[in-house]
């Protein structure tokens, strides 16, 4: 549901800032922290992996798993 033209100025006169610019800094903070949990996942899964306690399948699995995270969300929320 879009809000009316008068709900976004009112939001406007109270916060200081669109709405639309609450929406780049949510979207903006959620592919960040996404970003920030997938490289620290990766980085694990390869040093379980270099120090041969994952096998290489499990290591691909965990990468496999954060792109398509990664792709699903970003049709989500940018599409």
């Amino acid at each position: 549901m879009r809000p009316t033209a008068d709900q976004l100025a009112a939001f406007q006169a109270t916060s200081g800032f669109s709405s639309a610019a609450v929406s780049t800094a949510v979207l903006g903070f959620v592919f960040a922290v996404l970003l920030l949990w997938g490289a620290w996942a990766m980085r694990a899964a390869y040093v379980g992996w270099a120090e041969h306690r994952i096998t290489q399948r499990q290591f691909l699995s965990v990468v496999v798993r954060f792109v398509a995270m990664y792709l699903v969300l970003t049709f989500f929320l940018l599409s």
